[in-house]
């Protein structure tokens, strides 16, 4: 377990109250569990910024049955294997699938890698989901 210092914040009454909000609306246990949540949003962004070696998601809506699709996605993914861990493909019903991309990396790399990937005629929406590399959240 890490060593825990204690420090003294002040807040305006305006900014208090929202923090409070914060707290209650997602259930932190107290002000210190959600400001060390805030901060470490604010780490995983800045890294994203930074181009610092992340992890995150693509999440992928597309229909299965497109001409091509499959073939194209492939390839795209081929063509980015060095960042991308794993794969999970579900199918939503007959005509649509639903496939998650985790990907390590370069976060320029998964933005190229989701642009590429969205692109693709017969994805009906593509997006990336931001998160820290392991050792970089404190």
């Amino acid at each position: 377990m890490e060593k825990v210092s204690r420090f003294g914040v002040s807040f305006e009454e305006p900014l208090l109250k929202e923090l409070d909000r914060i707290v209650k609306k997602n259930k932190f246990s107290n002000r210190s569990q959600a400001l060390r949540s805030l901060i470490r949003e604010k780490v995983v962004e800045n890294d994203w910024v930074t181009d610092e070696d992340v992890a995150g998601t693509i999440t992928l809506v597309y229909r299965h049955d497109h001409h091509g699709l499959m073939d194209k996605l492939t390839s795209a993914q081929h063509r980015f294997h060095h960042l991308i861990i794993s794969t999970q493909h579900i199918h939503l019903n007959h005509d649509s699938c639903l496939e998650v991309i985790v990907v390590k990396g370069k976060p320029s790399e998964a933005k190229r890698l989701l642009d590429s990937l969205r692109t693709i005629k017969g994805v009906k929406y593509g997006a990336l989901s931001m998160a820290a590399a392991a050792d970089r959240l404190p």
